[in-house]
């Protein structure tokens, strides 16, 4: 007999009942260390007074009010957004995947309206975009496309960081790029700086429009706003979600004006995209987040965290073999299988997350303390020794 929830996930046998911090507690009072974060998505923890804050006070105020009228709070986040970054337009929507989704309208209506229009898109192999129709289409893996099409036709998959084929692929027809600059359900790949720029390149040379998906990657993860900003390159798109509404269901599609100019009245919209609870609070998460020595904490405590990292790895060679990422996005390529080392941390009471190519994502608060990084680290270790055992 089904579940009364559909039963699409392997869901480990653990419910929790509050969070604060690094730290979720279980229904049995049991403690946990988050070194996943939902995913990259509780970029301040859990429960940070700040956001709990901006939230009530908000909800005190007004939830919900239709996209047909201004949103004042909605305005203020976009606002903020294009003071910090290369864009000039944003359009909020309530995921990743439906940042995907308008931004391959957008990229195709783009050069429908320029009076030549193109249809291919090259993505790249082990990528992620999300799970609607056109998000699988783009990531084109049988994982994810097996018995869902036809798929939405006009994409392309090319090897990853395989620049030479990407030379040969792009052409004056090619609508669009798109892809994560460190692919996260991937396995923590990073694509390198050259890459970014010669990419940038490429699509300038064929009027291509140039898209980043960031939601894994973005909102200081790396130590940068947005990943893409080490390169020191910048898409004429880029999707955004995750951390930047805290653990708030909220993401955003920022643009050029020349990439967005398509986007007129009437060419997409969203019910709950934008509403005033969830801008309130990306509004002070990125007010948080942006701030400078916020930034540079991150890369300080990425910096520790990977090096402890890479002592695991010494230390446990039949369980670690390399560790990857940047910031506090960081991977552990495993010897044994991933889902084992995943299952040894949950007997420590340690939470990650596994991804392709046998890693597991350590994606933790943006703010987690250096005794909570020592702490996983001695759990890691501990769940090393016990697989070896």
């Amino acid at each position: 007999m089904i579940s009364a929830v559909l039963p699409t996930y392997n869901r480990a046998p653990m419910a929790f009942v509050s969070g604060a911090g690094s730290w979720l507690t279980a229904e049995d009072g049991s403690r946990y260390l988050d070194l996943g974060a939902g995913i990259a998505v509780n970029a301040l923890g859990h429960a940070h007074p700040a956001l709990v804050q901006t939230l009530t006070e908000q909800a005190q105020k007004l939830w919900h009010v239709s996209n047909v009228y201004r949103i004042p709070e909605q305005e203020a986040l976009a606002q903020a957004l294009v003071d910090k970054t290369f864009a000039d337009t944003v359009f909020f929507t309530n995921s990743g995947t439906e940042t995907a989704e308008l931004a391959i309208k957008m990229a195709r209506k783009y050069h429908y309206d320029k009076g030549a229009p193109r249809a291919e898109i090259i993505a790249f192999e082990g990528a992620f975009h999300g799970r609607s129709t056109g998000a699988i289409a783009a990531a084109g893996s049988e994982k994810m496309t097996k018995g869902y099409g036809p798929l939405m036709p006009g994409f392309r998959q090319l090897p990853f960081g395989d620049h030479e084929a990407l030379k040969a692929a792009i052409t004056d027809q090619t609508c669009a790029v798109i892809l994560e600059p460190i692919q996260g359900e991937g396995g923590i790949r990073t694509l390198p700086d050259a890459c970014l720029k010669g990419l940038r390149d490429l699509c300038d040379q064929h009027g291509a429009l140039l898209i980043f998906d960031e939601v894994q990657c973005g909102v200081g993860r790396t130590g940068r706003l947005f990943a893409h900003e080490w390169a020191g390159v910048a898409p004429d798109i880029m999707m955004v979600a995750k951390g930047i509404g805290g653990g708030f269901p909220l993401g955003a599609v920022l643009a050029t004006e020349n990439a967005a100019s398509g986007m007129v009245a009437g060419t997409h919209g969203s019910t709950y995209g934008g509403n005033p609870l969830g801008c309130a609070v990306g509004a002070k998460v990125l007010e948080l987040v942006s701030d400078d020595a916020f930034l540079a904490e991150v890369n300080r405590k990425g910096g520790l965290f990977a090096q402890g990292l890479e002592s695991l790895v010494a230390r446990h060679p039949k369980v670690f073999q390399a560790v990857r990422g940047q910031g506090l996005m960081l991977g552990l390529k495993c010897v044994a299988p991933n889902t084992d080392v995943v299952k040894a941390g949950y007997d420590q009471h340690l939470l990650t997350v596994a991804a392709a190519d046998n890693v597991i994502r350590i994606l933790p608060a943006l703010n987690i303390p250096d005794a909570d990084i020592a702490e996983a680290l001695s759990r890691l270790d501990r769940a090393a020794c016990a697989l070896e055992a």
